[in-house]
């Protein structure tokens, strides 16, 4: 019998001990969001720049990019209070804007994230960037800790450019352009590395540039949300058709 006891000792794994915590996900949070989440300094920084020229106080660049965390709509936002636009308008362009982030909680891993507070920042906190990273192949076995970690340095890189940019926005010239086209170029970078890691997708940058042209002919002065709409409305059309095409061949 001792001889039994030692072997069947030998071929069990050991119990976890509760008093040992498993490592932080916050260090390799930080070196996962560097690639993408340093673009998004100067292009907060744009966005700071462009709300103290608007004659906005430095510190809505905070608050906003604190309490709004929408980075395309927040470039929109500026143009929008400059022109006086209603409140209709500026929800209509909100959720045309940010309707996309409905798709993105189809394939987001928010059921690794633990507790009601994190899911709900993660809901929260949910942007292009996060998204690209979240669901690329590399993230598919982290856990939910190293998500939401994620997510907060995505929203420090931001909130801090905005910031930084709304404080230096004193000492740049009026006379400097191109700053709003910093939010096109991250999101031009994001879209190639998407083409990128799904070689087999290309319906979709094939759609996004039919919605854009359409947009261009149908409502050439509200450009930007009519072909994120009529973009979104192509993504759910295509959703829901490949998704009733494989349960069919199932």
């Amino acid at each position: 019998m001792p001889a039994v006891s030692v072997a069947l000792s030998d071929t069990l794994p050991a119990a976890p001990n509760p008093s040992v915590r498993p490592p932080s996900q916050a260090l390799p949070a930080l070196k996962d969001s560097a690639s993408v989440g340093l673009g998004l300094v100067p292009l907060g920084l744009a966005l700071g720049v462009l709300i103290t020229h608007a004659g906005l106080p430095w510190w809505s660049a905070s608050l906003s990019t604190a309490v709004v965390y929408a980075g395309s709509f927040e470039f929109l936002l500026v143009g929008l209070l400059l022109a006086a636009a209603p409140l209709a308008t500026v929800a209509l362009t909100a959720f045309l804007v940010n309707l996309r982030h409905v798709f993105y909680a189809l394939s987001f891993p928010l059921e690794r994230v633990r507790g009601r507070l994190g899911k709900a920042y993660s809901t929260f906190a949910l942007n292009d960037e996060s998204y690209a990273l979240a669901t690329g192949a590399r993230a598919r076995d982290w856990p939910g800790e190293r998500l939401l970690w994620l997510q907060v340095f995505m929203q420090v890189y931001w909130v801090g450019g905005a910031t930084a940019g709304a404080l230096l926005g004193a000492v740049v010239p009026d006379s400097v352009t191109g700053l709003g086209f910093a939010l096109t170029a991250l999101f031009t970078v994001l879209a190639l590395d998407a083409v990128r890691e799904r070689r087999g997708d290309l319906p979709t940058p094939l759609i996004a540039l039919l919605c854009a042209l359409t947009a261009r002919l149908v409502c050439p002065g509200e450009l930007l949300p009519v072909a994120f709409g009529l973009f979104a409305a192509a993504l759910m059309i295509r959703y829901l058709t490949t998704d009733r095409r494989a349960h069919r061949d199932a």
